[in-house]
């Protein structure tokens, strides 16, 4: 069994190989700087695919920087693909269908675009134990969404915990982190998982290697922007009480 998954390889016009996951940290880069922003996507009304490269918070960056590499390597560089690409990733099955069908959830976000072939989970194979958490945050603090007060959608979402309450995910403890650092690749997609009751993960970015050392790259609320952080990404992990450990996925 292959210990590794090989990211595909995308070909320059002077000869030279780039993998997906160098293309998603150059892409990444393009916005260092751009300020981090909270509940960028919930807006009045219906919901309705919501498009912002000013600012971010650190999943719409992680979005948005993967729709842009996905619209890039497909060769069909322009807004409308680049918009249907998002939409892809943001929502189950990739069909908007009301707020519950947004992928609020990072484990929800996570299996619904490995069922679609946007990327693949590796933590299992990075050594990964199988975890299970009752999954209930929002439904239990409805008064900070507004849309879960319609009782339409929040009966929705009540269905969409339960279910993830009972699936199984691979989770990578603290103290293994600094162990498999080497088999994170740059560009992979890293999510810390938190000890806050009724929330899956809590945090998330992509890992980036500057000078050899694993570092990550996100929209920080701490920072205000989106960074790298000054530390390397172990560190950064045992640096927050609150995170348990990570998850990594890797873009087909």
């Amino acid at each position: 069994m292959k210990t590794q998954a090989t990211p595909p390889k995308y070909q320059q016009t002077t000869g030279q190989d780039f993998s997906s996951g160098d293309l998603i940290v150059e892409a990444g880069l393009l916005f260092l700087g751009a300020p981090y922003r909270e509940n960028t996507l919930d807006g009045p009304g219906r919901e309705r695919l919501i498009v912002d490269l000013r600012a971010f918070d650190c999943t719409t960056f992680v979005e948005t920087v993967l729709a842009l590499v996905r619209s890039a390597s497909s060769g069909k560089f322009r807004a409308a693909e680049f918009r249907r690409n998002l939409q892809r990733i943001r929502y189950r099955g990739g069909k908007i269908d009301g707020y519950a069908s947004r992928l609020h959830y990072f484990t929800d976000w996570l299996a619904d675009n490995q069922k679609k072939k946007v990327l693949r989970d590796v933590s299992r194979i990075l050594g990964g134990v199988h975890a299970r958490k009752k999954i209930d945050f929002m439904t239990a603090h409805r008064e900070r969404y507004a849309s879960l007060k319609r009782e339409s959608q929040a009966k929705k979402m009540r269905q969409t915990e339960r279910r993830l309450s009972r699936r199984p995910f691979y989770m990578i403890g603290k103290e293994r982190a600094s162990q498999i650092q080497n088999g994170i690749q740059p560009g992979d997609i890293i999510a810390f998982t938190t000890s806050q009751e009724g929330l899956d993960v809590a945090h998330v970015g992509f890992a980036i290697r500057e000078r050899g050392r694993l570092r990550l790259l996100h929209a920080s609320s701490r920072e205000g922007a989106v960074a790298i952080t000054a530390g390397t990404l172990p560190a950064y992990l045992k640096s927050r009480s609150n995170f348990t450990g990570i998850l990594v996925a890797r873009m087909i």
